[in-house]
């Protein structure tokens, strides 16, 4: 079985910044993908941001472009989600996820991942 466990959310000022990590345990797996998803009262989880675990490469969701940043460290099997310039609308329970399989959509679907947080609350306050 695979774990991972978020740490870092709280509650900001709009405005403000905050640094979400996910960090992986357990089983070794083939690694594909790590995302960020989260979850609004009310509303559906949705995709934030996404991160390929070999390249690097980065995917986000248009409401979060250029305020948010994905990253990763192999060594440490940890991967961060940086927000900056929070909004109220950012208030969420942010989930990471990690993906074993190939996808064909860039990872911006729940149903692409394997393996779930517990989640982590974001409030931003205006």
């Amino acid at each position: 079985q695979v774990q991972l466990v978020e740490s870092g959310g709280g509650l900001v000022q709009a405005g403000g910044s905050l640094r979400l990590s996910c960090a992986a345990s357990g089983r070794t797996f083939s690694r594909y993908a790590m995302g960020w998803f989260r979850q609004a009262p009310g509303k559906e989880r949705e995709f934030v941001a996404t991160i390929s675990w070999s390249s690097g490469n980065t995917n986000y969701a248009d409401s979060v472009k250029g305020r948010f940043t994905i990253s990763r460290d192999t060594a440490k099997n940890t991967a961060y989600l940086q927000m900056n310039s929070l909004k109220p609308e950012d208030t969420a329970v942010y989930y990471c996820a990690a993906s074993g399989m190939r996808s064909v959509t860039g990872y911006r679907y729940s149903f692409e991942y394997d393996y779930w947080g517990q989640g982590t609350q974001v409030t931003v306050s205006s």
